[in-house]
């Protein structure tokens, strides 16, 4: 029997600590298994994002989703893991750390447009005269630009807030209340308040709209109806959820339908 996950090892490597021939080189595959990668760091800068599907990446106790129209810019030398749900097909531009100056200090969203997707597939060409290809890299580190747009969330570590995360993690529409989950947790739901925005910097209610928007693009871009996924993720109504969606991350569930 093939085994139904796959786990990838790669190295940590320093910013620079490989020499490489390109200014900007383009990959990608299908992940024909659920598959994780363990907490590695590139000598290049990295932008990541998928043709089909959504993925996790992980810095710290940061999780950003990525998504075909909602990249990550990850600078050289920044330790992240990742995962990917089988049929993800994702795609990455690696960039020279020496020929590239770094978007940010930190990752970043990256919004991909149409103009940013075609000029990095006409870097694909393996026909491409090394003219054209130098002009094009210039356009593309033009347009390449954070975006405010982001699917992010803040995972809290604490003891007193560590089974709340977990449980909201795993059931995105598990419907207890601050005030149920302060009961259940023998503490005051001023307390459970205060703890969240000194973790995450946001509201419970703020958190896990952000974790409930994770999880929904993940269900929308593998072909979910919007009704449905509303209901898995706790909204009584596509309209609620819809308007919940918008409040989070400035963007519509339709934006991530899969075509």
């Amino acid at each position: 029997m093939r085994p139904t996950r796959e786990t990838r090892t790669l190295p940590a490597l320093a910013p620079g600590a490989v020499r490489v021939p390109f200014v900007i080189m383009g990959y990608d595959e299908v992940v024909e298994h659920d598959t994780s990668w363990n907490a590695h760091s590139h000598p290049w800068h990295e932008l990541l994002w998928n043709e089909r599907g959504a993925s996790m990446t992980v810095v710290g106790a940061r999780a950003w989703t990525v998504t075909p129209t909602l990249g990550l810019w990850m600078p050289a030398g920044t330790m992240h893991s990742g995962s990917a749900v089988a049929g993800t097909w994702f795609r990455a531009a690696f960039f020279g750390f020496t020929t590239t100056p770094s978007l940010s200090d930190v990752p970043v969203t990256v919004e991909i447009t149409p103009l940013l997707r075609l000029l990095l597939e006409r870097l694909g060409d393996p026909g491409l005269p090394p003219a054209s290809r130098a002009a094009t890299e210039t356009m593309v580190l033009d347009v390449l630009t954070p975006s405010s747009r982001e699917l992010l969330v803040q995972i809290p570590a604490s003891p007193l807030l560590r089974p709340i995360a977990d449980a909201v993690r795993e059931n995105p529409g598990d419907p207890r209340t601050l005030t149920r989950w302060a009961a259940e947790l023998g503490v005051s739901p001023r307390t459970v308040t205060r703890a969240f925005n000194a973790e995450t910097g946001v509201s419970f209610a703020r958190w896990v709209a952000s974790v409930r928007a994770q999880h929904a693009v993940a269900l929308l871009t593998r072909g979910w109806g919007v009704d449905d996924v509303a209901e898995e993720v706790g909204y009584r109504s596509a309209s609620a959820f819809g308007a919940a969606f918008r409040r989070t991350t400035g963007l519509t569930p339709g934006m991530f339908r899969a075509s």
